[in-house]
């Protein structure tokens, strides 16, 4: 398993744009991705899971991957929030 500590960098958190872009990096690998917040974890999956943890700015999240490609989706959603998600 790689795991990994997030911050949500973008001023608008993670809302519908987000949350789609993370639940299409995570489908593309096989691995099993899921989100922590505050204990409760989602699949990354999921559009709506991601919606539904209603992560603000400056909300910490933890990143989780299980499987052959783990490393690289870790890397890739990791990509997303560093970018700020391509909206500041």
């Amino acid at each position: 398993m790689t795991e990994k500590f997030l911050t949500v960098l973008n001023r608008a958190g993670i809302h519908a744009r987000p949350a789609a872009l993370i639940a299409q990096t995570a489908n593309k690998f096989s691995s099993e991705i899921t989100i922590e917040k505050d204990s409760a974890s989602v699949n990354a999956k999921s559009i709506m899971g991601v919606i539904t943890m209603a992560a603000g700015y400056n909300t910490q999240l933890i990143l989780r991957a299980d499987g052959e490609d783990e490393k690289q989706a870790v890397e890739a959603i990791s990509q997303l929030f560093e970018s700020k998600f391509e909206e500041d």
